[in-house]
């Protein structure tokens, strides 16, 4: 553990987070299992637990949505329960650009719903013709006097059908920049915006395609000024990018854990296989791994809060190695547990489906290398 790393406080909300996935979470992930819905019951208890309140600033009675408290909480959460996971990235992930560019008014309205779980939110950035190359978005608000229209559509957007509100970006072009884009809110039931589809993935998760046909948005739910939705979009992900880093260190922690357990009962050839030597090497380089993942992550989450500006290249850096360590150490417990291992079913087998998706989402792996890359050579 990165105890070093944490002050007591810290330390003490780790726990917290801990008791609260073991006691409240596992109870309703047995009742609900694997599922693309978000259960209601789930989301009460962690408004009541005060999970959604990281997300607010401290005028508003919130924790002023600091990184590492988020990094904690996504750690503890992710191994025991994917939705609860999901549903406090997503609350983050679409509270933060209101957080950071909303006006007063859009700050009491919008994230003291999403702080008591009045309310669900998403982000809704990336397009079919725009995942990694975000700048390829094709989607458009076009400005008129009391607001803009919105054509356009976006694809693999978590919790999505659960949302009730989201944050969309759309090219808004400017003189002299015409891939500008801005941010807007979105409330479900405006006209001309709709859940197109839902998308089944390898692990259960609420995703979506959403479509925006000639959609009024209200001036009144610009986030900041036009053509900043980029600067606002990328803020958020080096917020969240760590986070995604802390999610695949908790489900690779509960691999881990699980396949330490069954080498010490599963015996071949008269002993116990954790008297072997080849998965005695395993374990170690497991443990060591996913020591030194969290210790990446973990840097990028106190970096951003001390206002390092190193934060993207931190948060890349945590995205990066944390995820492909996290899926490595997934795969070792999984080959530690054999054939039960590849059972439907088998606790080993759900977290290798659930961990794939996180070297892919917010930016894969790929895309964090040369985010690292470039920060050298631009320096």
């Amino acid at each position: 553990m990165m105890d070093l790393m944490l002050s007591a406080q810290e330390k003490d909300f780790k726990e917290y987070c801990r008791k609260f996935a073991r006691e409240k979470v596992i109870p309703i992930a047995e009742k609900y299992g694997e599922t693309d819905d978000i259960p209601k019951e789930l989301v009460a208890a962690m408004a009541k637990a005060g999970f959604f309140q990281l997300f607010l600033p401290e005028d508003l009675g919130g924790r002023g949505a600091k990184a590492l408290p988020i990094c904690l909480a996504r750690e503890e959460l992710a191994g025991v329960y994917c939705p609860a996971d999901v549903t406090l990235a997503m609350q983050g992930l679409g509270s933060y650009p209101i957080f950071l560019a909303g006006n007063r008014d859009q700050k009491e309205k919008f994230l003291s719903k999403i702080g008591s779980g009045e309310w669900l939110t998403t982000y809704a950035l990336t397009e079919p013709e725009a995942g990694s190359d975000v700048n390829g978005m094709r989607s458009l608000a076009k400005e008129e006097a009391e607001g803009f229209v919105l054509n356009g559509s976006k694809r693999f957007i978590s919790n999505g059908y659960a949302a009730d509100i989201l944050v969309a970006f759309a090219k808004t072009p400017l003189d002299g920049n015409p891939k500008a884009m801005s941010a807007f809110v979105l409330e479900k039931g405006m006209p001309g915006f709709v859940v197109a589809k839902r998308l089944r993935a390898m692990a259960p998760h609420d995703l979506v395609e959403l479509e925006f046909n000639h959609c009024f948005v209200p001036r009144k739910n610009l986030l900041g000024k036009v053509g900043e939705g980029f600067k606002i979009a990328m803020k958020t992900l080096d917020v969240f990018r760590m986070s995604v880093g802390a999610a695949a260190v908790g489900i690779g922690q509960a691999a881990f854990e699980a396949a330490l357990n069954y080498s010490k009962k599963r015996v071949q050839f008269g002993s116990s296989i954790a008297k072997f030597q080849a998965i005695q090497l395993k374990l170690a380089e497991m443990a060591t791994e996913l020591d030194a993942a969290r210790a990446l992550v973990y840097r990028a989450a106190i970096a951003k809060d001390r206002g390092d500006s190193n934060v993207p290249r931190f948060a890349s850096m945590a995205k990066f190695y944390a995820t492909e360590i996290g899926f490595h150490v997934v795969d070792q417990g999984l080959q530690i547990h054999g054939g039960i291992g590849v059972i439907q079913g088998s606790l080993v087998e759900r977290l290798y489906r659930e961990i794939r998706a996180l070297r892919i989402y917010e930016g894969t792996s790929e895309i964090q290398k040369l985010i690292i890359a470039n920060s050298f050579l631009k320096a």
